[in-house]
């Protein structure tokens, strides 16, 4: 089988690795390099629980080549905190109750950091449609979106 030559940054650290053509991000991210946070679930970009961001956007990894990362950035879940300190939505969802099983956390916590990046002041509804390609099965999405508006206003007192 062909493979290619690959090189990504991933949270901030450089990754030199070889891939086959048919390889997705997600089977790299959590079957090759270890980044389990990143659920693998629907294999076809709709419920969100792969989300991570790419080139500074947020994709659902399923639904994206491993080679079409070469020479980019990637930021997973587990790139969210700051050394042994977590982010500030890490800690909302806990504080808030913005998580049940778990499951779809990480694609949720990624999709929230894309729009507190664009939108430091986001609305209830901004929150909710920055979410809306992540499902959750457990929640009614109230909680999540509280966590969201929660650490976007911590965020915005640590400046």
């Amino acid at each position: 089988m062909n493979r290619m030559m690959i090189s990504f940054m991933l949270n901030g650290r450089r990754i030199e690795t070889s891939v086959a053509p048919k390889t997705t991000l997600v089977e790299l991210l959590r079957e090759h390099l270890g980044m389990t946070g990143t659920k693998h679930a629907c294999d076809s970009g709709a419920c969100g629980s792969c989300t991570v961001s790419v080139g500074g956007r947020t994709v659902n990894s399923c639904s994206v080549l491993a080679v079409q990362i070469d020479g980019m950035e990637v930021g997973t879940v587990e790139g969210l905190a700051e050394g042994p300190d977590l982010h500030p939505l890490q800690e909302a969802f806990l504080d808030h109750g913005g998580l049940q099983c778990g499951f779809c956390t990480p694609g949720m916590l990624m999709s929230a950091r894309d729009l507190l990046r664009r939108n430091p002041s986001p609305s209830a509804q901004e929150a909710r449609e920055a979410i809306a390609g992540n499902i959750c099965r457990c929640t009614g999405y109230v909680k999540i979106v509280e966590s969201i508006l929660a650490a976007a206003g911590k965020m915005r007192e640590k400046k």
